[in-house]
């Protein structure tokens, strides 16, 4: 399933990549420590933002429609909630 904040995800995670990229190349042109920690951070907060954003929005809409649907819907809602908090 799409949602409206897939394609902001998928721009964050074509940064990190783009990044990444950089750092794999500053590595093999000998650059300086400090400036691949740099780049390495930036990775890792672009990867932590898309991933955040993604939680988010499924507690937001998947995880909330199925809870208001009651029943079996709810009781699968709450497990899925359950196993997606160890990505948090």
């Amino acid at each position: 399933m799409i949602h409206a904040s897939h394609p902001d995800i998928l721009a964050r995670l074509k940064r990190a990549h783009g990044h990444l990229a950089s750092v794999i190349h500053m590595i093999e042109a000998g650059r300086p420590c400090a400036d691949l920690a740099q780049q390495l951070h930036a990775v890792e907060k672009a990867i932590a933002n898309a991933k955040r954003e993604l939680i988010q929005d499924h507690i937001d809409h998947c995880l909330e429609d199925a809870a208001a649907q009651g029943g079996r819907e709810a009781k699968a809602a709450l497990a899925e909630f359950k196993s997606i908090t160890k990505y948090l």
